[in-house]
């Protein structure tokens, strides 16, 4: 099993969602965060005053799948995510030793 974390602009997660249900996903974690990489934050008007932003906002997803499903939904992420801009994200992948159901006991791909 692996882990995918793939953070994302915030305005393509539901057209991403879309992408992963369609490529058989059936679960994910999504958390709303702030970060930066290369682009390393940005100056902003509001109210007439400039400001810096030095952290963006990003969604994180979270998804454990079969290996051998990876490439595929890494490249699903991809190109559904992509906008050619700066910002638009990195994919992380990590094994998972062990994946358990809380509620039935199943466990490593029958738990997922």
């Amino acid at each position: 099993m692996k882990l995918i974390i793939a953070t994302i602009k915030p305005f393509k997660l539901e057209e991403v969602r879309e992408a992963l249900t369609d490529a058989g996903i059936r679960g994910m974690m999504v958390t709303e965060i702030k970060g930066f990489g290369s682009q390393s934050g940005h100056t902003e008007i509001y109210r007439g005053a400039e400001y810096a932003v030095n952290f963006v906002p990003k969604i994180k997803l979270e998804i454990v799948v079969p290996a051998s499903m990876t490439d595929q939904i890494v490249e699903t992420i991809s190109s559904t995510a992509k906008t050619g801009k700066i910002g638009d994200g990195k994919i992380f992948v990590l094994d998972v030793d062990q994946a358990v159901r809380v509620r039935t006991g199943e466990t490593n791909d029958d738990a997922l």
